[in-house]
């Protein structure tokens, strides 16, 4: 027969939890034929990961590698700590890395349809292998960014928190090595939501503003002064937004005396050369994901039926 649909195959992906490639290559074996198709996956083992696969994956690692000026920073998700901590799931995480730094694919799933780094099939199957056969959880590879140029890492207590950061220099990875780091430490730490005040939306701005001159006209020391001293009140307050919310204004965790900017112009004057922090990409593991609370006796009943 010819190609299947795309409908089919995202209507056999949503019945059973199984990935894209796999879904498409059952439709495929079997011409079509939903019911089959099903049957096919479940015969190569495939079920155990589709029924598993409505269950919240909050936990895993982030995970940042730099190979040369390329680095990636991964984000894959298990159901328990206990899963995240196996020697399976680390050795997962790092071929996966290394195949997106390899393969540079342009998504969560062109990534699965490649092969795996060091490996012969997927990563789509080595996922579902290693979530039906090994770990028996839901395992999702939720995110990932690949990155070219000067780059820096950190991860925080062995992979709830990772960040990449890219700098425009004159000088050597090497010689901006620590202060790329100690950039990346200070979005783990304090998690600004933009880079630099050039990023903050108008919007956000304005409503910040609102907000500000709405207190003064509650506040009875503030209501009764002119319009203009109120607005210029506003916009200096307008300024500690942005230090509070601008990852290059924020006070530099290691010398408060200095932002982060003035910290990272500081160091390069010490090296003769120019820094630029140019972009920052911080992962927290599991944000967002809705972690369903289960009981303890709940969870031992489950586990002995």
């Amino acid at each position: 027969m010819g190609k299947v649909s795309v409908a089919d195959i995202k209507a056999l992906m949503k019945s059973t939890g199984v990935g894209m490639m796999d879904c498409k290559k059952a439709l495929e074996a079997n011409e079509g034929d939903m019911d089959k198709a099903i049957e096919f996956l479940r015969e190569k083992g495939l079920a155990t990961q589709a029924k598993k696969a409505d269950r919240a994956a909050a936990e895993g690692i982030v995970s940042a590698v730099v190979e040369g000026n390329t680095g990636v920073l991964l984000e894959v998700n298990t159901e328990t700590d206990f899963a995240a901590n196996t020697d399976d799931i680390k050795n997962f995480v790092s071929a996966v890395a290394k195949t997106i730094i390899e393969k540079n694919p342009a998504d969560v799933e062109a990534l699965k349809a490649e092969t795996i780094s060091g490996g012969n099939g997927t990563v789509g199957e080595a996922l579902t292998e290693l979530a039906g056969m090994k770990i028996r959880e839901n395992i999702v590879i939720r995110r990932f960014v690949r990155m070219e140029g000067v780059l820096a890492s950190y991860i925080h207590n062995g992979g709830s928190i990772g960040v990449m950061v890219k700098l425009d220099t004159d000088l050597t990875a090497e010689q901006v090595a620590n202060i790329g780091k100690d950039v990346a430490m200070q979005s783990a730490a304090l998690n600004a939501p933009y880079l630099c005040r050039e990023d903050v939306p108008a919007e956000v701005l304005d409503k910040e503003r609102e907000i500000i001159l709405a207190q003064m006209a509650e506040d009875p020391k503030m209501s009764s002064k002119p319009e203009q001293v109120k607005v210029k009140i506003a916009e200096g307050k307008v300024g500690k937004y942005y230090s509070e919310n601008c990852l290059l204004e924020q006070a530099f965790v290691k010398d408060d005396k200095l932002s982060v900017q003035g910290y990272v112009e500081a160091e390069a004057k010490k090296l003769g050369g120019t820094i630029k922090v140019v972009e920052v990409v911080r992962y927290e593991r599991g944000e967002g994901v809705e972690k369903k609370e289960d009981n303890l006796a709940d969870e031992v009943a489950k586990m002995i039926k």
